[in-house]
C-alpha cells in the first residue's frame, strides 16, 4: 500500500467562517477539469458554519448524518485559494480535484522507491535489477514452500507475532473463538499481510491465518494490492483452513517504468494461486494501484485524460487485457478484471477496459473536518467516480478502494489534517457516521485498514503507519465496531 503525505499543507479552512492556517508550505495546485456540483436537492448539507475546531475533535456531540449527505454549505463563500482544491468560488463545491489527490503524488514517489529502487546510471540499474531479481525469485520460492495443511506452518517472521485469537482445537484453525466486540459490519476491508514487502518477504501462513480469523468477523470481503511474497496463495490457503465465507479481490501492482517486470512476476503468482485454489473465493483480479496517478504526476501532468495520460493508459490497458487473456486461457468462466486508482485520476480508456473500478477517497487528505468526513466521502465518490463510470457504455461497477481515518501521528506536524486531529475519538466518529450508512446506501467500499502497518511508520513517519482498527499486534484500538450486517 503506498503512503500518502507526511505533513499537512498550508491552507485556509474552507468549511468554517473563521480561516485556520496549518503548516508552512504552499498547497499544490491541481489543474484537473472541475466536475459540476450536484443540484441543490441532490444531497442534504449538514455542515454548520458555527462549528469550531474544538467541536471537530470532541466525541460528545457526534453528528447525525448519513453517508449521502452533502459536505458543503451553499451559503458560504469560499476563499479564492479553494480553487486549488477543486472548489469554485461560488459557495458550492466541485469534485474534480482536491488536496489529497495532489499530495498523493508524494506517496506515489515513495511507493515507487519500495517497488523498483535503483540508481541513476544505466549500469547501476542493470546491476540492481539482477540482484533484486535473484532475491525476489528466492523469496517468492521460499514463501511458496511455507504453505501446508497445518495452521502452525509458516516461513519467515513479521511484526504481528502475538496471537490474539483462541482456538478450541489448536490444530484446527476453523475452531477459532469469535470476539463479541467484533461485528461483520464492513462491506470490505483493505488488507496487506504483514511482511509482504520485497525483498524480505517475511510473511507467514500462521500469521495470515490469524488475520483471516479476525477479518472474517469484520467483513465478508477483502482486497489485496499486489501478489509479491506469495500473498495470494497465503490468503487463499488461510481461508481454506479457517473455513470462513470470504471473497478476495486479488491484486497485481505493476510499475510503469520497468518494462512489465513487476506485472509479469505477479501475474505468475496469481495464476499459480488460482490453479491451486480455484475461484470459489476470488471475486476479481485488480490490475494496477494508482498507476495513472504515478504516470501523469511523474510527467508533471495532473489530467489523467491528457495525451500523457493516454500514453500511460495504453501501458496499463495492455496489462489488463493480458490478465483477461490469462484468465480466459484457464477456462475460469467469467472472472471480473478491474483497476484501482486515486479518486480523481481515472482515465476514461482504462475504465472502458475494466469490469470494475476502485477509487481511493480519503477525507483526511481532503483536509475535511471529521464532522464532514462521511458526507464528503460519499459526495466525492458519487460525483467524481460513479457518475464518470455511468456515462460509459460498459458502465463499470465502482467501489471505494480506501477510506478511513488515522488514529495518531509520529510527529506533531502531521497530527492534524487542518480542522481535525488524528485520534481514536475521531476514528470512532467516522465509523459511526460512514459504515452503516454506506451499507444502507448500497455503496461498495473497502475500509482502510485492518491493522497498523509498522513498516510505513518506519519508512514514512507521520500518520502513515496508524490507520488500523487494530494495532500492529492485532489488539483492537479503543473503539467500538459498528453493529450492522454488511450486505
Amino acid at each position: 500500500m503506498p503512503a500518502y503525505r507526511d505533513d499537512p499543507t498550508a491552507q485556509n479552512n474552507y468549511y468554517d467562517t473563521v480561516p485556520l492556517t496549518h503548516g508552512t508550505g504552499q498547497p499544490h495546485n491541481n489543474d484537473i477539469p472541475l466536475v459540476s456540483p450536484p443540484s441543490a436537492g441532490a444531497f442534504q448539507a449538514y455542515h454548520s458554519a458555527a462549528d469550531s475546531i474544538v467541536d471537530f475533535d470532541s466525541q460528545a456531540d457526534r453528528p447525525n448524518m448519513s453517508a449521502n449527505q452533502g459536505y458543503y454549505d451553499s451559503n458560504q463563500a469560499l476563499d479564492p485559494e479553494g480553487r486549488k482544491y477543486g472548489f469554485a468560488n461560488t459557495g458550492t463545491a466541485t469534485f474534480g480535484s482536491t488536496a489529497w489527490t495532489a499530495d498523493a503524488a508524494k506517496r506515489t514517489k515513495r511507493s515507487k522507491m519500495m517497488m523498483i529502487g535503483g540508481g541513476l546510471a544505466l549500469i547501476g540499474i542493470i546491476i540492481i535489477a539482477v540482484v533484486v531479481g535473484v532475491v525476489v525469485s528466492k523469496n517468492n520460492s521460499k514463501n511458496s514452500k511455507t504453505l501446508s495443511t497445518s495452521g502452525s506452518s509458516g516461513g519467515g517472521s513479521s511484526s504481528n507475532s502475538n496471537s490474539s485469537v483462541t482456538q478450541t482445537n489448536p490444530n484446527d484453525p476453523s475452531t477459532f473463538v469469535k470476539n463479541p466486540k467484533l461485528h461483520q459490519s464492513f462491506w470490505g476491508m483493505a488488507y496487506t499481510p504483514a511482511g509482504s514487502q520485497l525483498p524480505d518477504c517475511g510473511n507467514s501462513l500462521s500469521e495470515v491465518i490469524q488475520d483471516i480469523q479476525l477479518l472474517s468477523q469484520l467483513t465478508p470481503r477483502i482486497r489485496l494490492y499486489g501478489a509479491d511474497c506469495n500473498q495470494s496463495a497465503l490468503v487463499l490457503e488461510a481461508i481454506k483452513q479457517t473455513k470462513v465465507n470470504m471473497s478476495v479481490y486479488l491484486g497485481n501492482y505493476p510499475v510503469a517504468t520497468d518494462n512489465g517486470t513487476a506485472y509479469q512476476r505477479q501475474r505468475g503468482l496469481i495464476q499459480s494461486a488460482i490453479q491451486t485454489y480455484g475461484t470459489e473465493h476470488i471475486a476479481g483480479v485488480t490490475v494496477g494501484n494508482e498507476f495513472m496517478l504515478n504516470y501523469v504526476t511523474d510527467a508533471g501532468v495532473n489530467d489523467p485524460n491528457s495525451a500523457v495520460g493516454n500514453q500511460g493508459a495504453a501501458i496499463l490497458i495492455s496489462f489488463i487485457n493480458d490478465t483477461r487473456s490469462m484468465l480466459s486461457s484457464m477456462n475460469l468462466g467469467s472472472m471480473p478484471v478491474g483497476n484501482s486508482d486515486a479518486g480523481s485520476y481515472f482515465n476514461t480508456e482504462v475504465l472502458q477496459a475494466v469490469d470494475y473500478g476502485m477509487a481511493n477517497v480519503h477525507p483526511w487528505f481532503g483536509n475535511v473536518s471529521i464532522n464532514d468526513a462521511a458526507g464528503w466521502t460519499a459526495d466525492f465518490f458519487q460525483q467524481t467516480d460513479v457518475i464518470q463510470a455511468q456515462a460509459l457504455s460498459n458502465s463499470p461497477k465502482m467501489y471505494i478502494a480506501e477510506t478511513g481515518w488515522p488514529t495518531k501521528s509520529s510527529n506533531t506536524a502531521s497530527a492534524s489534517d487542518g480542522p481535525s486531529l488524528a485520534s481514536e475519538a475521531n476514528l470512532q466518529i467516522f465509523l459511526d457516521t460512514f459504515v452503516c450508512q454506506a451499507n444502507s446506501n448500497g455503496t461498495g467500499y473497502f475500509y482502510f485498514e485492518f491493522y497498523d502497518e509498522t513498516w510505513k511508520d518506519v519508512t514514512f513517519g507521520g500518520v502513515e503507519g496508524w490507520w488500523g482498527l487494530f494495532t500492529a499486534n492485532r489488539t483492537l484500538k479503543n473503539i467500538e465496531i459498528p453493529n450492522c450486517q454488511a450486505p
